[in-house]
This record gives C-alpha cells, structure tokens and sequence, in this order.
C-alpha cells in the first residue's frame, strides 16, 4: 500500500470508545495506480505533444488501421535492409 512513502495518505476516524482507527486512503484504486506513475504521466505527455502538434493518424476503420501498420512494417524493414547493405 505504500504507506511508508511520501505523501501517503490516511483515513483517521475517532471511535464512540476513544480508539482512533487509522486506515489508508488510496486516491485511486489499486489497480489503476500504474497509470498515475511518473512513466506513465512522461509518456501521456508525449502523446498530447504529438496530437497537439497533429502527428497523429485517424483510420476508419479497423482494416485500414492494420494496413497502415503493414505499410509502416514493410518500410521499417526496406530501411533495416537497406542500412545493412
């Protein structure tokens, strides 16, 4: 739960009986805290400089996706070919 890092955060609740009960406050939900890493937030960045600055592709449909990608493929490899030689 990382508890024992920086800016960790924690529920604190008073009991009728005096007890403080303590428990950890997770901003978002385990299973999506990959998404909020320093990486990941570095990359997300990177994407929205590429859409800001129109360096993106939008297909219609799925096989054109793919065929783009095929295109993309085949050139990445006749430039490695190419390099080689």
């Amino acid at each position: 739960m990382r508890l024992d890092k920086p800016g960790a955060q924690l529920e604190v609740t008073e009991r009728d009986d005096g007890v403080v009960e303590l428990r950890a406050a997770l901003p978002v939900p385990a299973d999506q805290a990959w998404f909020w890493s320093a990486e990941r937030q570095a990359r997300e960045r990177e994407v929205d400089a590429h859409v800001a600055a129109g360096e993106v592709t939008v297909h219609e449909t799925t096989a054109d996706f793919l065929a783009h990608l095929h295109a993309l493929d085949a050139t990445a490899s006749a430039e490695a070919e190419a390099t080689i030689e």
